[in-house]
Protein backbone atom coordinates (compact mmCIF):
# COMPACT_ATOMS: atom_id res chain seq x y z
CA UNK A 1 0.00 0.00 0.00
CA UNK A 2 1.45 3.39 -1.35
CA UNK A 3 1.17 6.55 1.23
CA UNK A 4 2.03 9.69 2.32
CA UNK A 5 2.90 11.56 5.02
CA UNK A 6 3.49 15.09 6.02
CA UNK A 7 5.91 16.53 8.38
CA UNK A 8 5.70 20.18 9.11
CA UNK A 9 9.38 21.70 10.62
CA UNK A 10 8.37 24.52 12.82
CA UNK A 11 10.48 26.25 15.96
CA UNK A 12 12.77 23.03 16.10
CA UNK A 13 8.96 20.50 16.59
CA UNK A 14 8.54 17.84 14.59
CA UNK A 15 4.60 17.36 13.86
CA UNK A 16 3.26 14.67 12.24
CA UNK A 17 0.47 15.43 10.23
CA UNK A 18 -1.91 12.86 8.17
CA UNK A 19 -1.97 13.41 4.60
CA UNK A 20 -4.59 10.82 3.66
CA UNK A 21 -6.94 8.08 5.40
CA UNK A 22 -4.33 6.04 4.19
CA UNK A 23 -1.50 7.03 6.56
CA UNK A 24 -0.38 4.60 9.24
CA UNK A 25 1.49 5.55 12.58
CA UNK A 26 5.01 5.84 12.32
CA UNK A 27 7.58 2.84 12.34
CA UNK A 28 10.51 2.87 14.01
CA UNK A 29 13.66 3.09 11.75
CA UNK A 30 11.78 4.85 9.25
CA UNK A 31 14.84 7.79 9.19
CA UNK A 32 11.43 10.49 9.00
CA UNK A 33 12.97 12.94 11.76
CA UNK A 34 16.61 12.49 9.89
CA UNK A 35 15.96 16.29 8.45
CA UNK A 36 15.91 17.76 12.06
CA UNK A 37 19.24 15.33 13.11
CA UNK A 38 21.90 17.21 11.37
CA UNK A 39 22.94 20.84 12.04
CA UNK A 40 20.93 23.44 10.63
CA UNK A 41 22.12 26.66 9.29
CA UNK A 42 20.42 29.75 8.28
CA UNK A 43 21.01 31.34 5.03
CA UNK A 44 19.88 34.68 5.98
CA UNK A 45 19.89 37.25 8.66
CA UNK A 46 16.05 36.40 10.66
CA UNK A 47 13.20 38.86 8.62
CA UNK A 48 15.85 39.79 5.95
CA UNK A 49 15.38 36.48 2.77
CA UNK A 50 15.47 38.92 -0.23
CA UNK A 51 11.67 39.81 -1.73
CA UNK A 52 10.07 37.81 1.19
CA UNK A 53 7.66 39.61 3.47
CA UNK A 54 5.41 38.14 5.94
CA UNK A 55 5.78 35.56 8.29
CA UNK A 56 7.93 32.16 7.20
CA UNK A 57 5.30 29.00 6.38
CA UNK A 58 6.80 26.19 8.35
CA UNK A 59 8.97 23.59 5.86
CA UNK A 60 6.92 20.64 5.29
CA UNK A 61 8.44 16.97 4.44
CA UNK A 62 6.88 14.66 2.98
CA UNK A 63 7.78 10.95 2.98
CA UNK A 64 6.26 9.00 -0.39
CA UNK A 65 7.84 5.57 0.23
CA UNK A 66 5.96 3.04 2.46
CA UNK A 67 9.63 0.79 2.97
CA UNK A 68 11.72 1.84 6.01
CA UNK A 69 14.76 0.44 4.25
CA UNK A 70 14.42 2.54 1.23
CA UNK A 71 12.71 6.76 2.42
CA UNK A 72 11.84 8.67 -0.19
CA UNK A 73 11.27 12.15 1.42
CA UNK A 74 10.95 15.45 -0.62
CA UNK A 75 10.52 19.07 1.23
CA UNK A 76 8.52 22.38 0.07
CA UNK A 77 6.63 25.36 1.46
CA UNK A 78 10.85 26.49 2.09
CA UNK A 79 10.28 30.45 2.87
CA UNK A 80 13.25 30.74 5.06
CA UNK A 81 15.93 28.64 3.16
CA UNK A 82 18.87 27.10 5.08
CA UNK A 83 21.65 24.74 5.06
CA UNK A 84 22.09 20.95 6.58
CA UNK A 85 25.92 19.99 7.78
CA UNK A 86 26.78 16.66 6.90
CA UNK A 87 29.65 16.37 8.80
CA UNK A 88 32.46 13.66 8.55
CA UNK A 89 34.10 12.03 11.96
CA UNK A 90 37.53 12.21 9.60
CA UNK A 91 37.28 15.04 7.59
CA UNK A 92 39.63 15.79 4.30
CA UNK A 93 39.48 19.38 4.58
CA UNK A 94 36.92 19.72 1.34
CA UNK A 95 33.59 21.41 1.61
CA UNK A 96 30.62 21.11 -1.31
CA UNK A 97 28.05 22.60 -1.61
CA UNK A 98 24.76 20.01 -2.43
CA UNK A 99 22.01 21.41 -4.54
CA UNK A 100 19.60 18.37 -4.49
CA UNK A 101 16.96 17.93 -7.61
CA UNK A 102 13.06 18.34 -7.50
CA UNK A 103 11.86 19.92 -10.70
CA UNK A 104 11.26 23.48 -9.39
CA UNK A 105 8.49 21.38 -7.21
CA UNK A 106 10.39 20.31 -4.08
CA UNK A 107 13.47 19.57 -2.74
CA UNK A 108 14.37 15.61 -2.99
CA UNK A 109 16.24 14.58 0.21
CA UNK A 110 17.54 11.01 0.08
CA UNK A 111 18.74 9.99 -3.06
CA UNK A 112 20.42 13.48 -3.26
CA UNK A 113 21.30 14.27 0.07
CA UNK A 114 21.09 11.52 2.83
CA UNK A 115 22.23 8.48 0.74
CA UNK A 116 25.11 10.44 0.00
CA UNK A 117 26.60 10.25 3.52
CA UNK A 118 28.52 6.68 3.92
CA UNK A 119 29.86 7.29 0.41
CA UNK A 120 30.88 10.98 0.33
CA UNK A 121 30.79 11.97 4.24
CA UNK A 122 31.79 9.01 6.15
CA UNK A 123 34.42 7.21 3.56
CA UNK A 124 35.70 10.23 1.66
CA UNK A 125 35.73 12.63 4.11
CA UNK A 126 33.75 15.39 2.70
CA UNK A 127 31.86 17.83 4.41
CA UNK A 128 28.57 18.37 2.62
CA UNK A 129 26.08 21.68 3.07
CA UNK A 130 23.17 20.60 1.51
CA UNK A 131 21.18 23.45 0.32
CA UNK A 132 16.96 23.80 1.33
CA UNK A 133 16.55 26.09 -1.42
CA UNK A 134 13.43 28.59 -2.66
CA UNK A 135 11.17 27.27 -5.10
CA UNK A 136 9.31 29.20 -7.36
CA UNK A 137 5.97 30.90 -6.33
CA UNK A 138 3.87 33.31 -7.28
CA UNK A 139 4.67 36.64 -6.56
CA UNK A 140 8.21 34.94 -6.05
CA UNK A 141 11.54 36.41 -7.79
CA UNK A 142 12.55 33.41 -10.27
CA UNK A 143 16.02 34.72 -9.29
CA UNK A 144 14.88 33.38 -5.53
CA UNK A 145 17.14 29.72 -5.98
CA UNK A 146 20.18 31.23 -7.50
CA UNK A 147 19.85 34.30 -4.30
CA UNK A 148 19.76 31.22 -2.10
CA UNK A 149 22.63 29.59 -4.08
CA UNK A 150 25.32 32.53 -3.86
CA UNK A 151 24.28 33.05 -0.46
CA UNK A 152 24.46 29.18 0.58
CA UNK A 153 28.33 29.36 -1.30
CA UNK A 154 29.05 32.34 0.57
CA UNK A 155 27.80 31.24 3.84
CA UNK A 156 29.87 27.81 3.77
CA UNK A 157 32.90 30.28 3.13
CA UNK A 158 32.37 31.69 6.19
CA UNK A 159 32.24 28.65 8.14
CA UNK A 160 35.70 27.26 6.73
CA UNK A 161 37.95 28.23 9.00
CA UNK A 162 36.06 27.39 11.94
CA UNK A 163 35.60 24.26 10.68
CA UNK A 164 39.14 24.03 9.42
CA UNK A 165 38.11 23.90 5.62
CA UNK A 166 39.71 25.18 2.85
CA UNK A 167 37.64 28.62 2.08
CA UNK A 168 39.32 28.68 -1.76
CA UNK A 169 38.51 24.91 -2.44
CA UNK A 170 34.34 24.80 -1.97
CA UNK A 171 32.96 23.34 -4.83
CA UNK A 172 28.84 22.50 -5.79
CA UNK A 173 27.51 19.58 -6.57
CA UNK A 174 23.89 19.78 -8.35
CA UNK A 175 21.34 17.27 -9.15
CA UNK A 176 18.72 17.73 -11.69
CA UNK A 177 16.84 20.56 -11.23
CA UNK A 178 19.35 21.00 -8.66
CA UNK A 179 21.66 20.76 -11.09
CA UNK A 180 19.89 23.84 -13.42
CA UNK A 181 20.77 25.97 -10.00
CA UNK A 182 24.07 24.98 -9.90
CA UNK A 183 24.66 25.61 -13.30
CA UNK A 184 23.39 29.29 -12.83
CA UNK A 185 25.95 29.72 -9.72
CA UNK A 186 28.68 28.43 -11.95
CA UNK A 187 27.80 30.74 -14.84
CA UNK A 188 26.14 33.96 -12.87
CA UNK A 189 28.56 33.78 -9.14
CA UNK A 190 28.86 37.54 -9.30
CA UNK A 191 25.45 38.34 -10.92
CA UNK A 192 23.40 41.25 -8.57
CA UNK A 193 20.50 39.21 -7.50
CA UNK A 194 20.16 40.36 -4.08
CA UNK A 195 21.21 43.86 -1.93
CA UNK A 196 23.87 42.69 0.27
CA UNK A 197 22.93 41.70 3.46
CA UNK A 198 26.17 42.05 5.75
CA UNK A 199 29.66 40.51 6.03
CA UNK A 200 29.12 37.57 4.19
CA UNK A 201 28.03 38.94 1.36
CA UNK A 202 31.66 40.74 0.66
CA UNK A 203 32.98 37.57 0.04
CA UNK A 204 33.25 34.90 -3.46
CA UNK A 205 30.20 33.43 -4.69
CA UNK A 206 32.11 31.35 -7.33
CA UNK A 207 32.48 28.20 -6.60
CA UNK A 208 35.84 26.13 -7.24
CA UNK A 209 34.62 23.19 -9.30
CA UNK A 210 30.90 22.09 -10.29
CA UNK A 211 29.36 18.76 -10.37
CA UNK A 212 26.13 18.84 -12.83
CA UNK A 213 24.42 14.95 -12.00
CA UNK A 214 21.61 14.62 -15.00
CA UNK A 215 21.55 18.75 -14.97
CA UNK A 216 18.08 20.65 -16.09
CA UNK A 217 20.67 23.04 -18.61
CA UNK A 218 18.13 23.89 -21.27
CA UNK A 219 15.02 25.93 -21.61
CA UNK A 220 14.53 25.39 -25.40
CA UNK A 221 14.04 22.19 -27.61
CA UNK A 222 15.40 19.90 -24.83
CA UNK A 223 13.64 21.47 -21.85
CA UNK A 224 12.59 19.49 -19.18
CA UNK A 225 9.20 20.89 -19.23
CA UNK A 226 8.12 20.74 -15.52
CA UNK A 227 11.01 22.76 -14.25
CA UNK A 228 10.35 24.84 -17.27
CA UNK A 229 6.72 25.36 -16.44
CA UNK A 230 7.39 26.16 -12.53
CA UNK A 231 10.48 28.37 -13.11
CA UNK A 232 9.34 30.57 -16.39
CA UNK A 233 5.43 29.75 -16.92
CA UNK A 234 3.94 27.22 -19.22
CA UNK A 235 4.42 29.56 -22.37
CA UNK A 236 7.95 31.70 -21.98
CA UNK A 237 8.87 33.70 -24.83
CA UNK A 238 12.25 32.82 -26.65
CA UNK A 239 14.31 35.64 -24.97
CA UNK A 240 13.04 34.38 -21.12
CA UNK A 241 13.99 30.77 -22.30
CA UNK A 242 17.67 32.33 -23.70
CA UNK A 243 18.06 33.71 -19.92
CA UNK A 244 17.56 30.34 -18.26
CA UNK A 245 19.04 27.83 -20.74
CA UNK A 246 22.55 28.24 -18.82
CA UNK A 247 24.78 26.77 -22.07
CA UNK A 248 23.87 30.08 -23.44
CA UNK A 249 25.51 31.86 -19.98
CA UNK A 250 28.79 29.81 -20.20
CA UNK A 251 31.97 32.39 -19.39
CA UNK A 252 35.67 31.23 -19.95
CA UNK A 253 36.29 32.56 -16.22
CA UNK A 254 33.78 29.88 -14.80
CA UNK A 255 35.08 27.05 -12.52
CA UNK A 256 35.64 23.65 -14.00
CA UNK A 257 32.56 21.52 -14.64
CA UNK A 258 32.14 17.49 -14.86
CA UNK A 259 28.73 16.56 -16.48
CA UNK A 260 27.46 13.15 -15.67
CA UNK A 261 24.23 11.72 -17.29
CA UNK A 262 22.87 8.57 -18.25
CA UNK A 263 21.95 8.04 -21.98
CA UNK A 264 18.06 6.56 -21.48
CA UNK A 265 17.47 9.24 -19.06
CA UNK A 266 13.40 10.05 -20.43
CA UNK A 267 12.86 12.65 -18.01
CA UNK A 268 16.02 15.05 -18.28
CA UNK A 269 17.07 14.49 -21.97
CA UNK A 270 20.69 14.01 -22.49
CA UNK A 271 20.87 17.19 -24.52
CA UNK A 272 21.13 18.95 -21.70
CA UNK A 273 24.42 17.86 -20.73
CA UNK A 274 25.65 17.57 -24.04
CA UNK A 275 24.60 21.42 -25.05
CA UNK A 276 26.32 22.67 -22.34
CA UNK A 277 29.78 20.54 -22.50
CA UNK A 278 29.74 21.57 -26.71
CA UNK A 279 29.65 25.36 -24.68
CA UNK A 280 32.21 24.93 -22.23
CA UNK A 281 34.75 23.50 -25.47
CA UNK A 282 33.82 26.34 -27.00
CA UNK A 283 34.87 28.92 -24.32
CA UNK A 284 38.18 26.79 -23.39
CA UNK A 285 36.68 25.91 -20.23
CA UNK A 286 37.94 22.64 -18.57
CA UNK A 287 35.44 20.03 -18.27
CA UNK A 288 34.38 16.47 -18.35
CA UNK A 289 31.30 14.87 -19.64
CA UNK A 290 30.61 11.05 -18.74
CA UNK A 291 27.94 9.34 -20.53
CA UNK A 292 26.52 6.07 -19.31
CA UNK A 293 24.13 3.41 -21.40
CA UNK A 294 21.97 3.31 -18.93
CA UNK A 295 20.54 4.60 -15.39
CA UNK A 296 17.72 6.75 -16.15
CA UNK A 297 17.17 9.78 -14.22
CA UNK A 298 17.29 10.14 -10.77
CA UNK A 299 19.27 7.74 -9.70
CA UNK A 300 21.18 10.05 -6.96
CA UNK A 301 23.43 7.38 -4.95
CA UNK A 302 20.68 4.79 -5.37
CA UNK A 303 22.61 2.50 -8.58
CA UNK A 304 22.53 -1.06 -8.99
CA UNK A 305 26.12 -2.57 -7.53
CA UNK A 306 27.10 -4.54 -10.22
CA UNK A 307 26.32 -1.44 -12.93
CA UNK A 308 29.16 0.82 -14.54
CA UNK A 309 26.99 3.62 -13.40
CA UNK A 310 28.27 2.61 -9.54
CA UNK A 311 31.21 4.15 -10.08
CA UNK A 312 30.16 8.08 -10.65
CA UNK A 313 30.63 8.77 -7.24
CA UNK A 314 34.59 7.84 -7.09
CA UNK A 315 34.39 9.14 -10.70
CA UNK A 316 33.26 12.33 -9.08
CA UNK A 317 35.85 12.58 -6.10
CA UNK A 318 38.83 11.68 -8.95
CA UNK A 319 37.97 14.22 -10.61
CA UNK A 320 37.58 16.77 -7.70
CA UNK A 321 41.09 15.94 -6.76
CA UNK A 322 42.69 16.14 -9.91
CA UNK A 323 41.01 19.46 -10.98
CA UNK A 324 42.26 21.05 -7.70
CA UNK A 325 46.29 19.17 -8.54
CA UNK A 326 46.10 21.28 -11.53
CA UNK A 327 44.79 24.19 -10.39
Amino acid sequence: MRFSRVLLLLSGLLLTVPASAADVPLRAGEHLGQELAGEQLPLWPAGQVPGETGTARPARVVERSDDPAQPDRFIDQVDAPYLLVHTPARANGRALLVIPGGGYQRVVIDKEDSALVPEWVDRAGYTLFVLRYRLPQAGRDRQAALADAQRALRVVRDQAARRRLDADSVSVMGFSAGGHVAARLATGFDAPVYPPRDAIDRLSARPARAVLVYPVIDMGAHAHSGSRGRLLGEQPDAALAAQYSMQQHVRADMPPTLLIHANDDRVVNVHNSEVMAQALAKAGVEHELHLFAHGGHGFGMRMPPDSTLAVWPLLAQRWLQATEAAH
